[in-house]
């Protein structure tokens, strides 16, 4: 689609999910969305989301085939932020067991795993849970003014196990079990949600995400 200019937030185009709600987000706050494999549009973007749905390997092996592992390697190192919505938070870990063991970008460490197999629970997890905070403090984040125990939307079957908790942005809860629902890694981003489908609040975390960017941007 192009090549774009500063003050854009490129999402990376492997083929995988579908990205119009992502853009939709975008544009409501006059933010134009580019869905690009292009490495010098990435690069110059204010900041890019890495979206996702379906199976890890699957997705790994897309990001690979586009050379679009390193590109998002590249990004990350400009220190502009980098956004991952659920597959694509857990892309950014080390690996995964879904599948058996795949690797994934390693920009976090730690691995994906299958949520427990729970009698009176439904896999996938599909529903509105509340996110309570994490390690992390939410001032100047994604989740910035948010509250805790706002709702988000789920759907997934695996989680994110960081190996150090102190990334840990926020947790939501699967029966009586925590999980990791949000990360920080510096620049580096993850919600296990879907901000983009998660009514008002979600739309807050996109808007964080956007402002952070282009507040990145304009101080270099």
């Amino acid at each position: 689609r192009g090549k774009i200019v500063n003050n854009t937030i490129a999402i990376i185009d492997y083929g995988i999910g579908n990205v119009q709600s992502i853009e939709n987000a975008l544009n409501k706050f006059g933010i134009k969305a580019v869905l690009t494999k292009d490495k010098d549009t990435i690069l110059e973007a204010s900041g890019i989301i890495l979206p996702g749905v379906g199976a890890f390997k699957k997705a790994m092996d897309e990001l690979i085939v586009r050379d679009l592992h390193n590109s998002i390697n590249e990004f990350v190192k400009t220190d502009k932020p980098l956004l991952g919505l659920c597959l694509g938070m857990q892309l950014l870990f080390d690996n995964s067991q879904e599948f058996g063991l795949t690797q994934g970008l390693g920009l976090i460490q730690g691995e994906v795993s299958r949520l427990p197999v729970l009698s009176d629970l439904k896999l996938p997890h599909i529903e509105w849970g509340s996110i309570t905070e994490g390690e992390v403090l939410w001032e100047n984040t994604i989740l910035d003014n948010l509250r805790n125990n706002e709702r988000m939307y789920f759907i997934h079957s695996y989680v994110c196990n960081p190996r150090n908790k102190k990334v840990i942005l926020a947790t939501s809860k699967y029966g009586d079990m925590n999980f990791c629902a949000a990360v920080k890694s510096n620049n580096i981003y993850g919600c296990q949600f879907h901000p983009e489908k998660s009514s008002e609040f979600g739309l807050a975390i996109i808007k964080n995400f956007i402002n952070l960017s282009l507040n990145k941007t304009q101080n270099d």
